[in-house]
Protein backbone atom coordinates (compact mmCIF):
# COMPACT_ATOMS: atom_id res chain seq x y z
CA UNK A 1 0.00 0.00 0.00
CA UNK A 2 1.05 3.70 -0.74
CA UNK A 3 0.80 6.86 0.99
CA UNK A 4 -0.81 9.25 -1.52
CA UNK A 5 1.12 12.27 0.49
CA UNK A 6 4.88 10.86 0.08
CA UNK A 7 3.85 9.79 -3.69
CA UNK A 8 3.18 13.52 -4.38
CA UNK A 9 5.65 15.22 -1.89
CA UNK A 10 8.92 14.06 -3.46
CA UNK A 11 11.72 16.40 -5.45
CA UNK A 12 11.92 13.64 -7.91
CA UNK A 13 8.43 12.97 -9.48
CA UNK A 14 5.32 15.19 -10.40
CA UNK A 15 2.04 14.10 -9.27
CA UNK A 16 -1.41 14.64 -10.65
CA UNK A 17 -4.92 13.78 -9.32
CA UNK A 18 -6.68 11.82 -11.02
CA UNK A 19 -9.65 12.49 -13.53
CA UNK A 20 -12.40 11.38 -10.81
CA UNK A 21 -11.02 14.48 -7.93
CA UNK A 22 -8.51 14.00 -5.11
CA UNK A 23 -8.00 10.56 -3.76
CA UNK A 24 -8.93 10.19 0.14
CA UNK A 25 -6.53 10.86 2.87
CA UNK A 26 -5.94 7.39 2.80
CA UNK A 27 -3.19 4.51 1.83
CA UNK A 28 -3.79 3.45 -1.59
CA UNK A 29 -3.20 0.15 -3.45
CA UNK A 30 0.40 -0.41 -5.45
CA UNK A 31 -0.75 -4.00 -6.21
CA UNK A 32 -0.78 -7.22 -5.94
CA UNK A 33 2.14 -9.28 -7.40
CA UNK A 34 3.70 -12.77 -6.34
CA UNK A 35 6.83 -12.88 -5.67
CA UNK A 36 9.83 -15.64 -5.21
CA UNK A 37 11.04 -16.61 -1.90
CA UNK A 38 14.67 -14.54 -2.42
CA UNK A 39 12.62 -11.43 -3.24
CA UNK A 40 12.62 -11.50 -7.21
CA UNK A 41 9.40 -11.98 -9.14
CA UNK A 42 7.84 -12.84 -12.49
CA UNK A 43 6.27 -10.23 -14.86
CA UNK A 44 4.43 -10.60 -17.95
CA UNK A 45 3.50 -13.99 -17.55
CA UNK A 46 1.15 -14.01 -20.49
CA UNK A 47 0.30 -11.55 -23.51
CA UNK A 48 -2.52 -13.20 -24.39
CA UNK A 49 -4.56 -12.21 -21.67
CA UNK A 50 -4.78 -8.38 -21.57
CA UNK A 51 -6.35 -5.94 -19.32
CA UNK A 52 -10.37 -6.12 -19.94
CA UNK A 53 -12.45 -3.31 -18.11
CA UNK A 54 -15.37 -4.87 -19.11
CA UNK A 55 -14.49 -7.95 -16.72
CA UNK A 56 -14.34 -5.64 -13.67
CA UNK A 57 -17.00 -3.10 -14.17
CA UNK A 58 -18.68 -3.99 -10.94
CA UNK A 59 -15.70 -3.16 -9.01
CA UNK A 60 -14.69 -0.11 -10.83
CA UNK A 61 -16.09 2.35 -8.65
CA UNK A 62 -14.03 0.50 -5.53
CA UNK A 63 -10.88 0.76 -7.55
CA UNK A 64 -11.07 4.69 -8.02
CA UNK A 65 -11.56 4.90 -4.33
CA UNK A 66 -9.26 2.35 -3.28
CA UNK A 67 -6.77 1.84 -5.84
CA UNK A 68 -6.28 5.84 -7.37
CA UNK A 69 -3.62 6.39 -9.91
CA UNK A 70 -1.16 9.71 -8.75
CA UNK A 71 0.93 9.37 -12.46
CA UNK A 72 0.65 12.49 -14.69
CA UNK A 73 -1.23 13.59 -17.24
CA UNK A 74 -4.29 12.77 -15.15
CA UNK A 75 -6.45 9.69 -15.98
CA UNK A 76 -8.91 7.54 -14.86
CA UNK A 77 -6.80 4.71 -13.43
CA UNK A 78 -7.44 2.38 -16.06
CA UNK A 79 -4.40 2.52 -17.46
CA UNK A 80 -2.66 1.98 -14.07
CA UNK A 81 -5.07 -0.91 -13.38
CA UNK A 82 -3.73 -2.55 -16.98
CA UNK A 83 -0.19 -2.34 -16.06
CA UNK A 84 -0.89 -4.17 -12.73
CA UNK A 85 -2.58 -6.95 -14.69
CA UNK A 86 -0.79 -7.33 -17.56
CA UNK A 87 2.40 -7.51 -15.67
CA UNK A 88 1.46 -8.88 -12.18
CA UNK A 89 -1.93 -10.37 -12.69
CA UNK A 90 -0.69 -12.87 -15.34
CA UNK A 91 1.50 -14.32 -12.93
CA UNK A 92 -0.77 -15.35 -10.10
CA UNK A 93 0.27 -18.91 -9.07
CA UNK A 94 -3.21 -19.64 -8.32
CA UNK A 95 -4.90 -18.53 -11.46
CA UNK A 96 -7.10 -16.01 -10.42
CA UNK A 97 -8.68 -14.28 -13.16
CA UNK A 98 -9.09 -10.71 -13.84
CA UNK A 99 -11.87 -9.89 -11.87
CA UNK A 100 -10.72 -12.48 -8.46
CA UNK A 101 -7.30 -10.15 -8.63
CA UNK A 102 -8.59 -7.35 -8.56
CA UNK A 103 -11.81 -8.22 -6.30
CA UNK A 104 -8.73 -10.07 -4.07
CA UNK A 105 -6.52 -6.84 -4.16
CA UNK A 106 -9.67 -4.85 -3.18
CA UNK A 107 -10.71 -7.25 -0.28
CA UNK A 108 -6.89 -7.00 1.00
CA UNK A 109 -6.68 -3.14 1.88
CA UNK A 110 -10.42 -3.35 3.80
CA UNK A 111 -9.25 -6.55 5.19
CA UNK A 112 -5.75 -4.15 6.41
CA UNK A 113 -7.36 -0.78 7.92
CA UNK A 114 -3.51 0.55 7.77
CA UNK A 115 -4.39 4.44 8.35
CA UNK A 116 -6.88 2.99 11.47
CA UNK A 117 -3.91 0.86 12.98
CA UNK A 118 -0.92 3.98 12.91
CA UNK A 119 -3.84 6.77 14.03
CA UNK A 120 -4.56 4.12 17.06
CA UNK A 121 -1.15 4.20 17.91
CA UNK A 122 -0.57 8.17 18.05
CA UNK A 123 1.33 7.76 14.60
CA UNK A 124 -0.79 10.90 12.40
CA UNK A 125 -0.08 11.80 8.69
CA UNK A 126 0.66 15.80 10.12
CA UNK A 127 4.02 16.47 8.82
CA UNK A 128 5.90 14.75 11.68
CA UNK A 129 8.46 12.33 12.08
CA UNK A 130 8.23 9.06 14.04
CA UNK A 131 10.48 6.68 14.89
CA UNK A 132 10.78 3.15 12.10
CA UNK A 133 10.52 0.91 14.74
CA UNK A 134 7.40 2.19 16.17
CA UNK A 135 5.69 2.81 12.85
CA UNK A 136 6.62 -1.12 12.62
CA UNK A 137 5.91 -2.13 15.67
CA UNK A 138 2.42 -0.82 15.51
CA UNK A 139 1.36 -2.33 12.40
CA UNK A 140 2.84 -6.04 13.40
CA UNK A 141 0.68 -5.81 16.65
CA UNK A 142 -2.58 -5.37 14.83
CA UNK A 143 -1.82 -7.59 11.61
CA UNK A 144 0.01 -10.19 13.48
CA UNK A 145 3.50 -9.81 10.98
CA UNK A 146 5.70 -7.73 10.60
CA UNK A 147 5.40 -5.24 7.50
CA UNK A 148 7.94 -4.36 5.01
CA UNK A 149 8.40 -0.35 4.73
CA UNK A 150 9.60 1.83 2.02
CA UNK A 151 10.99 5.22 2.37
CA UNK A 152 11.25 8.05 -0.09
CA UNK A 153 12.74 11.85 0.17
CA UNK A 154 10.77 14.90 0.24
CA UNK A 155 11.26 18.09 -1.70
CA UNK A 156 13.79 18.52 1.40
CA UNK A 157 15.51 15.29 1.23
CA UNK A 158 13.90 13.75 4.59
CA UNK A 159 12.89 10.45 4.59
CA UNK A 160 9.46 9.77 5.11
CA UNK A 161 7.02 7.30 4.77
CA UNK A 162 6.17 5.84 1.39
CA UNK A 163 4.67 2.04 1.10
CA UNK A 164 3.78 -0.69 3.08
CA UNK A 165 4.69 -4.19 2.00
CA UNK A 166 2.49 -7.39 2.95
CA UNK A 167 2.95 -10.85 2.52
CA UNK A 168 -0.29 -13.07 1.46
CA UNK A 169 -0.11 -16.76 0.73
CA UNK A 170 -0.64 -17.83 -3.37
CA UNK A 171 -4.92 -17.33 -3.02
CA UNK A 172 -4.02 -13.98 -2.56
CA UNK A 173 -6.67 -13.80 0.98
CA UNK A 174 -4.45 -14.62 3.63
CA UNK A 175 -1.63 -12.64 5.54
CA UNK A 176 1.79 -14.87 5.72
CA UNK A 177 5.18 -13.88 7.53
CA UNK A 178 7.65 -12.28 4.82
CA UNK A 179 9.98 -14.79 3.80
CA UNK A 180 11.79 -11.21 2.55
CA UNK A 181 11.34 -7.70 2.18
CA UNK A 182 11.82 -5.45 -0.94
CA UNK A 183 15.08 -3.49 -0.21
CA UNK A 184 14.04 0.22 0.99
CA UNK A 185 16.00 2.14 2.85
CA UNK A 186 14.84 4.52 5.23
CA UNK A 187 15.89 6.55 8.20
CA UNK A 188 15.64 5.34 11.62
CA UNK A 189 13.21 8.47 12.20
CA UNK A 190 10.72 9.30 9.19
CA UNK A 191 8.17 11.59 8.15
CA UNK A 192 4.48 11.16 7.81
CA UNK A 193 3.40 13.49 5.42
CA UNK A 194 -0.52 15.06 5.48
CA UNK A 195 -2.34 14.27 2.08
Amino acid sequence: MQWPGSYCDTKDSSCCYPTTGKPASDFGIHGLWPNNNDGTYPSNCDPSNPYDESKISDLISRMQQDWPTLACPSNNGSSFWSHEWEKHGTCSESELDQHTYFETTLNLKNQILLLQILESAGIQADGNSYNLSSIQTAIENAVGYAPGIECNSDAGGNSQLYQVYFCVGPSGSNLIKCPVFPTASCASTIKFPSF
